[in-house]
């Protein structure tokens, strides 16, 4: 760990606590750069793509409008349940972490089992594919199409160069965060003074507010399809959960990044389609991405069983000291939305690729019992988990909450 630490620079990710405890991962982030990590985690790429798709789904531009809003609620109702989660399981890890306590390990192994080798591959593989197409269109002027492999070349550099950020330096990281939440933040609000500049002109198209809600979809299905569009820009809500052990004052500064960081999200969100309802005509809407979909199901069959955690600890665990403890009902509002937008677009507005999703779920489940349960792991696979957890100074626990 000593030789860890030398290497670097004395920011090592880990240091041993006071009185021979064990391993703790360094208290490094602060109230603003948790700020920074919750905005800049959820602006990115889905803002510029999702406000299509939801008004394709919503029909008009008046109810978009309100999914959009109707999202920052949601978001911001799970991260303060999130937020009570914390403080009763103090670790690091997210949903993994409180499914793991309250539930156990097989549900557990199937939240990271969907989210590494499916959900979080293919956002970092959308989010950088994004990145590379708008740094390399200047390289192209005129060309409606880049190469293929320069894309890919400039995606795969930029995830390899944040993963040895992000391994190198918890600090540097921070640094990093801090100054891309910063960019996020002017960009939008470029694009937001770039929509009122064209409306003072009388350049816009103000004729998509005089029917603000013609058209509007009655369809169930069609509203949480829209409802997974407008939440895939939200992604990153609950991303301070994962990195709760490195909080400085972490009972206090989580509150107040979720109190800070989705309001101000939400707010430049709505004021950023209504710029694009301003700018686009109708026929230049077009539907976005797939990956909203996948992202959607497996996301809010997750949130709901981390829900279901908080849920189960308010009924069987009541005597547990609760630094911060958030009204029962909005718990049961966010179970209750977590159970329409899993159900009601598989019975209202069926695809196949919800089929795939679940049957890609219920794969993990022989996976478990083969690796996990019955121990059946070649040597080989024993020795490269043992050496990742060495370099990695992982010190995982299954203490259950008492």
């Amino acid at each position: 760990m000593e030789r860890s630490q030398e290497r670097n620079g004395g920011e090592g990710v880990a240091g041993r606590e006071p009185g021979g405890e064990g391993l703790r991962l360094r208290r490094e982030i602060g109230l603003w750069s948790a700020v920074s990590l919750m905005a800049g985690c959820m602006i990115g790429s889905g803002v510029f793509m999702s406000p299509q798709g939801v008004l394709v789904y919503m029909g008009s531009p008046g109810a978009s409008l309100m999914v959009w809003a109707g999202c920052g609620l949601l978001a911001m109702m799970g991260a303060l349940c999130y937020a009570e989660l914390s403080a009763l399981v103090p670790k690091s890890g997210g949903e993994y972490a409180y499914i793991l306590q309250i539930f156990g390990s097989l549900p557990a192994f199937l939240v990271i089992y969907t989210f590494v080798l499916l959900v979080r591959p293919a956002a970092i593989a959308a989010v950088s594919l994004s990145f590379a197409e708008y740094a390399v269109t200047p390289f192209y002027p005129g060309c409606s199409s880049m190469p293929q492999a320069v894309l890919k070349g400039v995606a795969a550099s930029c995830i390899l160069l944040l993963t040895l950020v992000n391994c190198w330096s918890s600090r540097l990281a921070t640094m990093l965060v801090n100054v891309c939440a910063v960019a996020k933040v002017f960009s939008l609000l470029v694009i937001v003074v770039g929509g009122a500049v064209v409306l003072g002109q009388g350049r816009g198209h103000t004729e998509t507010f005089l029917l603000a809600f013609h058209n509007t979809t009655q369809q169930a299905g069609r509203i949480g399809m829209a409802f997974y569009q407008g939440m895939w820009s939200f992604d990153g809500w609950n991303n301070v959960n994962y990195v709760v052990e490195e909080l400085k004052n972490p009972k206090q500064n989580l509150v107040w990044a979720v109190m800070i960081a989705i309001p101000l999200v939400t707010s430049l969100y709505l004021l950023v389609n209504i710029s694009y309802l301003l700018v686009l005509s109708p026929n230049e809407i077009l539907s976005s991405d797939a990956m909203a979909v996948s992202w959607g199901f497996l996301g809010w069959i997750t949130y709901g069983t981390t829900i279901g955690c908080l849920l189960y600890l308010r009924i069987k665990k009541k005597n547990l000291p609760r630094p911060y403890k958030v009204p029962t009902i909005i718990p049961v509002i966010m179970l209750l939305a977590s159970l329409y937008l899993v159900l009601a677009p598989i019975i209202d507005h069926p695809q196949i690729e919800f089929l795939y999703i679940f049957l890609f779920l219920l794969s993990g489940i022989p996976v478990y019992f083969l690796f996990v349960y019955f121990h059946c792991q070649p040597r080989c696979l024993q020795m490269a988990t043992l050496y990742l957890q060495l370099l990695l100074e992982v010190a995982p626990t299954t203490k259950n909450v008492d």
